[in-house]
């Protein structure tokens, strides 16, 4: 990892002898607009800071392979999820690189790889199975306490995955991917026959809205979500039935029906039934969504739905917001910028990068 500025640690050192003791912030982790977990090529994990250009400012180990990652909105600190169905999480001090605590999920529950702090960052929110049941909870973490679990609530659903705070709001909104899973099995998908994925709106920890798909759709699974400052959510899916999928994104306004994106049915083919992100540009008015499967780059109106742009990008997956419109990485170690039709890719150093790119 980057050492920090030299200057500055005399700075806090100075400060540090006349008894004031500044509170660090993300500036002191040199800045970093993303975080993404990657594999290295002797096979170990890491969590990288990057900065707006996408060059690395800091690698911190992790002791499995990472999925997504939390920034809290104050403290430069992150906590790094396992790769679903995982048990642990990590809070990690993006100053030192070092781990702050280590978050074991309850008996009877593993995390989905994804969580949420709340505005003033006091809070953890982590989505979660009680796998003997089969249902969705939300695990609530005091952060001033030291990240120490002091509740929990319902999803609303079965196999929560992402979760968002909406803005200007405490409300969260889950994607409930409707599949269910247990440790015992890994990562087998036991319910297919009668899943049913929903979108879920939570204040306080009760659910104040359900959206759910048509009947013939319950086998398409809502699995990430991009939220822009009006409040609309977009929702990337995961098709788990036979043939090409139905949709694979679609739109959400509180209070209002599901809209789904118009796809031909060779063009949802090709995208292999699979969302793997979902971001919005920074205007709100584009939606871009990466199919690793597919090795695609689809960037979509947001006021209609229409496609606005398709590219192929080998094993593309993480994506999000940027000045230049989007950011994205790959599982090639590939990573750039995608500005109007325009783009711009390049190499790292070598290792890959992993599912999400998650903005600081």
């Amino acid at each position: 990892m980057m050492a920090p500025n030299p200057q500055r640690r005399s700075f806090i050192a100075g400060l540090l002898a006349i008894g004031v003791v500044p509170a660090p912030t993300w500036a002191d982790a040199g800045t970093p607009a993303y975080l993404s977990a990657a594999a290295t090529p002797d096979g170990t994990y890491v969590l990288c800071g990057l900065s707006s250009t996408l060059d690395i400012l800091f690698r911190i180990p992790l002791p499995a392979r990472g999925h997504a990652a939390a920034a809290h909105p104050i403290r430069p600190q992150a906590v790094a999820f396992a790769r679903r169905p995982g048990t642990f999480a990590i809070v990690i001090d993006c100053v030192s690189g070092t781990e702050k605590v280590r978050l074991n999920a309850p008996e009877g529950r593993h995390f989905y790889g994804h969580g949420a702090f709340s505005s003033n960052g006091d809070w953890l929110f982590t989505t979660e199975n009680d796998y003997e049941v089969g249902l969705g909870r939300v695990g609530v973490w005091d952060v001033l306490a030291g990240y120490k679990r002091v509740a929990e609530f319902d999803s609303g659903g079965i196999g929560p995955h992402d979760i968002k705070r909406m803005p200007n709001s405490e409300m969260l909104v889950i994607a409930n991917g409707g599949i269910d899973t247990h440790p015992d099995t890994g990562r087998t998908k036991l319910n297919i026959a009668t899943m049913e994925s929903n979108l879920t709106y939570v204040s306080e920890g009760t659910v104040t809205e359900r959206a759910i798909l048509p009947p013939a759709q319950h086998k398409n699974s809502m699995r990430h979500l991009a939220v822009n400052a009006a409040g609309d959510v977009a929702v990337g899916m995961q098709w788990q039935g036979d043939g090409a999928a139905p949709s694979l994104v679609a739109l959400h306004r509180q209070g209002g029906d599901i809209k789904h994106a118009s796809l031909s049915e060779d063009m949802l083919r090709a995208l292999d039934g699979y969302i793997g992100s979902i971001a919005y540009s920074q205007d709100g008015n584009s939606i871009a969504v990466t199919s690793p499967r597919g090795n695609i780059l689809d960037i979509y109106n947001a006021d209609d739905m229409s496609l606005a742009n398709r590219s192929n990008v080998a094993d593309v997956c993480g994506v999000a917001t940027s000045a230049q419109g989007f950011a994205l990485t790959t599982g090639t170690g590939v990573y750039g910028f995608q500005e109007g039709n325009e783009q711009t890719l390049r190499r790292s150093a070598p290792q890959a990068w992993d599912n999400h790119l998650i903005m600081v």
